[in-house]
């Protein structure tokens, strides 16, 4: 299929996102959408900020703001953050848009005409010195099952188990820390997923394109027995609870649990792109309007997996009409701040805007990509960040481009000379490159990125190989001819080297086909059995030695960061 649909879960709006969360959705979606595009595939890439819940009234209330324009003011934050890290998104919705408010409505009628959603009168936790009903988030204690002592209403992030707030022992306002709580009842939607129970299962069973991570995660959800859970909740900020169009006796007062309609939003923010482009979005999303042709690709962390294998497909497969289901779903481990959690509050760890202080952004790209989290969590240190870059940037890639650009320039006028005959020299690089062309799109593919990033840095590699072996510095003294055939061949593969290189680092690798005078159109995805890669230059081409393409980070930088952002080595 050559129509490819890419979702990312959704960024909160409290706060700017740190490297864990770019590495373990956004990016990688990122990364896979480029991969995509250049190799002629129609893609749409959706993603938005996911603005409801109690996590933002308390922001806003922080700042002494309305909840709309404390939203209004991180959406702009929160875009300019994903913009200086290159993320190519075809749209950048907001949750809180009309379009999410409609369809989220749309889904709860749908879903209680087919017997899905009923009213239930519920226990929920009150805090009397806060006021309020406390979403299942803002209740604190100790898990039942494992007795992890910051166990949340809804789950416990030690054991994993999903909660309810009165399960909780020894419970506490996480606003305010009160232990003056009580069970009061009150009115709520439930969605009743026990009735999903077999259906989800065998749309579960039936995807071939999920990891392992992905499978087991919905199927230990699953294993558990779907439990019922309310859909609305006791706030002011979201999608009102509406019937027909009108208010829903009873629930005035209440708004559609943010779960609910967050992933809905996916939908949302792509008819918001059709209106605002004057395009149309049913096609990538309604099987009865085209999107049967559609594979759609779903990227998150693996906190947010349950909630899109299981509750959001059930919100899709019990409407009974025809909306498009995830394909392929990647799900990440964690990135991790040495080891630990990064945090805000303890000021542990980098966040994206810090991180684009520090460095360009293609060098956190290349680094959170070539560790991405995907069998197991992986730990950010400086000192191994700094190694990376260094040695795969700077050292690798960057020393190549260097050295024969600059070479051809001084010896050669910075032009694609002619001359030669392939040999045995090249014979081997050409077939070493067509293998590991074709390793790497399997591995994209596949979505395997930190296996595509390993096959990716061999190629470049390869450039720095090849030059020791020619070694054109020495053949120009006695013979031109093989100079220049080493020459040309190199400079072929900067270019096969910088085009393979834009999923990753797009700014530096456009630096280098620019300096190449490469057009656009000739930027696609290589061939690996395009036997005619190392010599499909033009000769006589003209082209520039391009500026420094990464510094190299300085153990005095690292020193600083370290003592800046609660490095712990």
């Amino acid at each position: 299929m050559n129509r490819i649909l890419i979702t990312s879960a959704l960024p909160y709006i409290n706060g700017i996102k740190h490297l864990g969360n770019l590495a373990g959705s956004m990016l990688p979606a990122d990364v896979y959408a480029r991969f995509q595009r250049l190799s002629g595939k129609d893609v749409l890439y959706i993603c938005a900020t996911d603005e409801h819940g109690t996590p933002a009234e308390l922001a806003a209330a922080a700042k002494e703001q309305s909840v709309r324009q404390y939203c209004d003011d991180q959406f702009e934050v929160q875009r300019d953050a994903c913009a200086g890290f290159d993320l190519s998104f075809d749209y950048f919705g907001r949750s809180s848009n009309a379009p999410n408010a409609a369809l989220t409505q749309h889904f709860a009628e749908v879903l209680e005409d087919n017997g899905l959603i009923e009213e239930r009168v519920s226990e929920q936790v009150y805090s009397i010195d806060d006021g309020r009903f406390l979403p299942d988030r803002y209740v604190e204690g100790i898990c039942p099952h494992c007795d992890y002592n910051k166990a949340r209403g809804d789950q416990c992030d030690d054991c994993g188990r999903i909660l309810d707030p009165v399960d909780l022992i020894e419970p506490r306002s996480a606003i305010s820390g009160s232990t003056k709580l009580e069970v009061r009842e009150t009115r709520h939607l439930f969605l009743i997923q026990s009735k999903m129970q077999d259906t989800v299962r065998d749309w579960v069973e039936a995807a071939i394109d999920w990891p392992p991570l992905a499978r087991s995660i919905a199927l230990k959800w699953l294993d558990e027995g779907l439990q019922d859970r309310a859909i609305t909740r006791d706030l002011s900020w979201g999608i009102p609870v509406l019937r027909h169009g009108k208010p829903r006796p009873g629930f005035e007062n209440k708004v559609f649990y943010v779960w609910f309609d967050a992933p809905i939003e996916y939908i949302g923010a792509t008819q918001e792109r059709a209106e605002a482009t004057d395009a149309e979005w049913q096609s990538w999303w309604r099987t009865d309007q085209g999107a049967d042709d559609v594979t759609y690709v779903q990227f998150m962390g693996k906190d947010n997996v349950a909630f899109h294998t299981v509750s959001f497909p059930i919100t899709i497969l019990g409407s009974q009409e025809p909306w498009k289901t995830v394909d392929k779903l990647k799900a990440f481990n964690w990135v991790t701040w040495y080891g630990g959690k990064f945090s805000t509050s303890q000021k542990r760890g980098i966040f994206m805007d810090q991180a684009l202080e520090l460095a360009p952004s293609d060098v956190w790209r290349w680094h959170l990509m070539a560790n991405a989290p995907e069998s197991s969590d992986a730990a950010f240190t400086l000192g191994h960040f700094q190694s990376v870059v260094n040695k795969d940037l700077a050292d690798v890639l960057g020393n190549f481009v260097n050295r024969i650009t600059r070479f051809s320039a001084s010896k050669l006028g910075g032009r694609v000379p002619d001359g030669g005959v392939p040999g045995a020299l090249e014979e081997k690089l050409a077939a070493q490159l067509k293998t590991r062309l074709g390793a790497l799109t399997g591995y994209y593919e596949a979505m395997e990125f930190r296996k595509a990033m390993a096959e990716t840095r061999a190629i470049w590699a390869a450039g720095n190989e090849y030059l020791a072996e020619a070694a054109p510095w020495t053949a120009i003294k006695t013979d031109a001819d093989t100079a220049a055939l080493s020459v040309r061949t190199a400079l072929n593969l900067v270019v096969i080297s910088a085009i393979i290189a834009q999923p990753i680092i797009p700014a530096a690798a456009g630096k280098i086909l620019d300096a190449m005078g490469v057009p656009q159109e000739n930027r696609k995805w290589p061939n690996a059995e395009d036997a005619g890669l190392l010599n499909a230059l033009p000769i006589g081409l003209e082209f520039s030695q391009p500026d420094v393409l990464f510094s190299k980070i300085t153990d005095e930088e690292i020193e600083e960061w370290g003592e800046r952002f609660g490095a712990e080595d």
